[in-house]
This record gives C-alpha cells, sequence and structure tokens, in this order.
C-alpha cells in the first residue's frame, strides 16, 4: 500500500508538468504547420493560340463550344439525384431526404458526404453549436411519427436516413473520429492500431495507466480525466494544423496519440 502511494503521487507532478505535444521530444510537428500552404495562381503553360481567323470560323468555334457545354451541362444534371417515383431531379451536394416535387421519401444517397448532411464546409475545426442545431433539425424531419403513415418502402427509407444521419453527427461531433473520416475523404487510410515503437511514449502509457489503475478515489480519477482531455484538445489542434497544411503523416501521428488518450479516458468512466 505504501508503494502505490509513492508511485502515484509523483505521477501527478509529473504529468501536470508534461508540455503536450509542441514542446514534446516524443513528437515535433514542423513549425510550418501553423501557416496554410500557399498555392500559386501562375502557370508555365503558355496559352495557345487561337485556331480561327476568320469570321466564319469564328463562330462556327463559338458554335460548337456552345452545344459541347449544353450537352455537359445536361450531363452533368442527369448524374444528379433522381426521385425514384416521380424522376425528378435534386440539386446535388443536398442530403435528398424528400422529393420537392411529389414528396416520397428518397434512399440514402452514399456519394454526399457527412459534412454536406449538415450544410458544413470540409474542413476540421468546426462550430460545435451549428453542427447541434442542424442535427436536431435533421431528428424533427426524420421522426417516426411523421412517416407512420407512409408507405413500407418510404419508411424503410427513413429508417436508413435517420441512421446515417445519426452516424454522421456521431462521427463529426468526435474530433477523433472526425480526423480520422476527414482523413479518409482525402484518400489517407488511418491505421490506429500501428505498433508504439517510442520508448518515451511507451513509458508515459504505462506510467498513465499505472496512475489510473491506483487512484485511490474518484477525485484522483476525475484529475487524471482532467489532464487526458487537455491532451486530446492540444493533440486535436496539432492535427487541425498538420491537415491545413497536408501534412498526412504528421496527421496521422496526432490521431494515434488521440486514440490512446480516447482508450484511457474510457477506462476512467469505467471506473467513476
Amino acid at each position: 500500500m505504501l508503494r502505490k502511494k509513492q508511485l502515484w503521487a509523483p505521477l501527478s507532478t509529473n504529468f501536470g508538468r508534461r508540455a503536450f505535444p509542441s514542446t514534446s521530444r516524443r513528437f515535433t510537428l514542423d513549425p510550418s504547420l501553423s501557416t496554410p500552404p500557399i498555392y500559386s495562381s501562375s502557370s508555365n503553360v503558355a496559352p495557345s493560340r487561337f485556331p480561327f481567323t476568320t469570321t466564319n470560323h469564328y463562330h462556327l468555334f463559338l458554335d460548337n463550344h456552345l452545344k459541347y457545354f449544353w450537352n455537359s451541362f445536361c450531363s452533368a444534371t442527369s448524374g444528379a439525384a433522381t426521385c425514384w417515383n416521380c424522376n425528378a431531379h435534386q440539386p446535388q451536394q443536398s442530403l435528398f431526404l424528400v422529393c420537392q416535387s411529389c414528396r416520397t421519401i428518397q434512399p440514402v444517397d452514399q456519394s454526399i458526404n457527412y459534412f454536406e448532411i449538415f450544410g458544413l464546409e470540409k474542413t476540421y475545426e468546426i462550430k460545435d453549436e451549428n453542427l447541434d442545431r442542424k442535427y436536431k433539425d435533421w431528428q424533427k424531419q426524420l421522426h417516426p411519427d411523421l412517416v407512420h403513415s407512409k408507405s413500407q418502402k418510404e419508411r424503410e427509407f427513413a429508417a436508413e436516413q435517420s441512421a446515417r444521419v445519426t452516424d454522421a453527427y456521431r462521427t463529426l461531433s468526435d474530433p477523433r473520429l472526425r480526423a480520422i473520416y476527414i482523413l479518409n475523404l482525402e484518400g489517407v487510410d488511418v491505421n490506429e492500431e500501428e505498433t508504439i515503437s517510442e520508448t518515451q511514449l511507451l513509458a508515459e502509457i504505462m506510467e498513465i495507466r499505472e496512475a489510473v489503475e491506483e487512484a485511490p478515489d474518484s477525485k484522483a480519477l476525475t484529475g487524471i480525466q482532467s489532464l487526458i482531455k487537455e491532451n486530446l484538445l492540444q493533440w486535436s489542434n496539432s492535427f487541425g494544423n498538420a491537415f491545413q497544411s497536408r501534412k498526412f503523416e504528421d496527421a496521422i501521428a496526432c490521431i494515434r496519440r488521440m486514440t490512446y488518450y480516447d482508450r484511457v479516458n474510457e477506462e476512467i468512466v469505467k471506473r467513476l
């Protein structure tokens, strides 16, 4: 019992002194991560010369290109969401919940990502109040009482829509899950289970887990939990900087640490 008190007491002091993540020797982000990348609009490609010189050829050129533009527009329109009941088109980049023409409930459109469901820009930093408000709006529209008189097919579609909106909300409201999701949208896979090989980080993991196991009461656990949440916030901010600068390897490293802190927090919640 004496040994446990001796181990836990210095942890509270040492753990509180640690600076995460910018001053940590375990993982240091490039200073440039705090500045968004600057892309130049200039191009080394010389503009092509206009291929026609006579008036007739000029009008022929415009006529052909206008036809091409119109055909492209119609093709894009035909690829938009279409009502399965009346074939009416729905503007893209929005959740096609109910057809505005015949009011028929629509199936889930997997091409609409989670940010688009809530009308948010695809950025890591989002305002929680905007997400909560729009989620509540969707909940009202998807309430079972509003679809009970619909056909069996439409009720099934409504249940699928509701499940997708709920999953989108849970993902975007959790910093770690949101980080993984936004990287996936960029085509970057994240392996959270990759073995940690950094000696100092492994030592920290063992130390914190020991502190959780040996915490004498709920007050001590709550204190450790507060420190965990602070570190989660700092690593979340570091991910935002890394993602904005498109330093995806650094971003993945941030996610792994967020994953670790989330798991420790789950252990604390079970003990409280």
